[in-house]
């Protein structure tokens, strides 16, 4: 958390990047509505969740799938434009290290503290997916069910990001920039597919568990990196994404 007098909410214009997030908000609520759309009037547009049916036909769902894809492998990369700060903090050009020297002692007991929380989240989900398994296993949600609520979790994660998100209860972060589990969004999005044996789901699965893997070997060989006290870009006052809904920036001095 920041400091006392650290910062303080000010009304600004919105950011570039954070109108983006909301136009991809109303784009994934779209995705939504024409995923039900679809489910009720075309159901067999959701064969290609089964087996190889990926390479056997053309469906708006070859779409989607491409678009999750991209996302993925931004992730995976060191991008410098419209990719926020706190799904970039791993890699070294993002990082802005403390003038003075690296308390390594305090790295690692935040890192061991907010690493104990994002498993609290993890278990929470983990019984989430789990009673989404049992009602599939019995009939009562079919694998259409299944690709519609990652969709949903889909326009969820915009929601977190943008409007109010439930993990800062458990993870006690500021804002996205921080979060310790920020890449964590496509493997939450798409563990419901778990249940799924096909090309589809299995693809993107192994792709989100990847991307997860990659930032958590990074958190545990380069911690410094992923807590504002020691990277200066994670502060407040650094911040040029205002990706979330509190605004914050060092108090200047009073001009006379």
């Amino acid at each position: 958390m920041p400091k006392k007098n650290d910062c303080v909410q000010l009304k600004e214009p919105m950011s570039n990047i954070r109108k983006a997030y909301f136009a991809r908000l109303i784009g994934r609520i779209i995705v939504l509505c024409a995923s039900v759309a679809i489910f009720i009037l075309k159901p067999e547009s959701f064969d290609i969740l089964y087996g190889f049916n990926f390479f056997k036909g053309f469906s708006v769902f070859h779409i989607l799938w491409v678009i999750w894809v991209i996302d993925m492998i931004y992730q995976l990369v060191p991008v410098k434009h419209h990719i926020p700060l706190g799904s970039q903090k791993l890699f070294r050009q993002r990082f802005k290290p403390i003038r003075e020297k690296i308390n390594y002692k305090k790295v690692r007991e935040h890192v061991v503290s907010t690493t104990m929380a994002a498993y609290k989240v993890f278990v929470i989900w983990a019984l989430l997916i789990a009673v989404i398994g049992l009602l599939h296993h019995f009939g009562i949600l079919s694998s259409a069910h299944l690709l519609i609520i990652s969709i949903v979790f889909y326009v969820c994660d915009l929601i977190c990001v943008l409007i109010w998100c439930p993990f800062r209860l458990i993870m006690k972060n500021r804002c996205c920039t921080t979060c310790r589990i920020f890449n964590w969004d496509h493997l939450m999005m798409f563990t419901p597919m778990l249940f799924i044996l096909g090309f589809y789901s299995i693809s993107l699965l192994v792709l989100a568990f990847a991307v997860w893997l990659v930032w958590e070997i990074f958190v545990m060989v380069y911690p410094e990196r992923f807590w504002e006290e020691s990277n200066v870009a994670l502060k407040c006052s650094e911040c040029t994404d205002k990706l979330c809904t509190q605004y914050c920036r060092k108090l200047r001095p009073n001009k006379k």
